[in-house]
């Protein structure tokens, strides 16, 4: 089965101004239709055609570089455009506040630590708050790996994901990841993010 570009569950213009519409055109038409192509032309033909983009990820490093970049650029942004939506951004409630206070004290200390983590992210990459162990980290990973993969350097299961390369901010925000970090947090999905959280654990 060849992988396919999930459709953006909003219009391009719908997360204005905090990430502007023609961002959300290249970022989703070009970028990620680019990842599930080369990665249909990398997988074809090899046993990885019949996995999950998930199990793909957890058995990395059987496969060559093409399949991790592309790979890895899928299963990010099918979760990305997720975890963002218009009219969206506020505090979560239930499990996931509960969560949250639990591993970071408050919401404010784990926004802090992501933006952290994207900030000073070298180059490209991205941040995430993810489930290990039953209970919730941050971290982050270069160019288009997750902590879903055996490679990964922190591994859990991703619930929130934010894409700190610069095709993701640079029209609107040019160098400035900061602002483009702080404004995210106006478009976050949390109520996907608490499904993400239910379907981890």
């Amino acid at each position: 089965m060849a992988f396919e570009l999930p459709t953006l569950p909003y219009a391009h213009n719908a997360l204005e101004p905090h990430i502007d519409t023609k961002t959300m055109e290249i970022h989703h038409g070009k970028h990620h239709q680019a990842y599930v192509t080369n990665l249909n032309n990398a997988i074809a033909g090899s046993d990885a055609e019949k996995l999950s983009i998930e199990d793909i990820c957890k058995n990395i490093s059987k496969y060559p570089a093409p399949v991790r970049n592309n790979g890895g650029g899928h299963f990010n942004h099918s979760l990305f455009w997720k975890v963002m939506a218009p009219n969206a951004g506020g505090n979560p409630t239930g499990d996931l506040a509960a969560a949250i206070d639990s591993a970071f004290g408050s919401l404010d200390t784990l926004k802090t630590q992501l933006n952290t983590a994207g900030t000073t992210r070298f180059g490209s990459g991205w941040a995430w708050l993810i489930v290990q162990n039953g209970k919730l980290a941050v971290c982050s990973t270069p160019n288009q790996d997750n902590p879903l993969m055996d490679i990964a350097e922190v591994k859990g299961t991703p619930i929130l994901g934010i894409d700190v390369w610069e095709h993701a901010y640079y029209l609107h925000y040019q160098n400035r990841r900061p602002d483009y970090l702080a404004a995210f947090w106006n478009v976050v999905n949390w109520n996907q993010v608490a499904e993400n959280l239910k379907n981890a654990k």
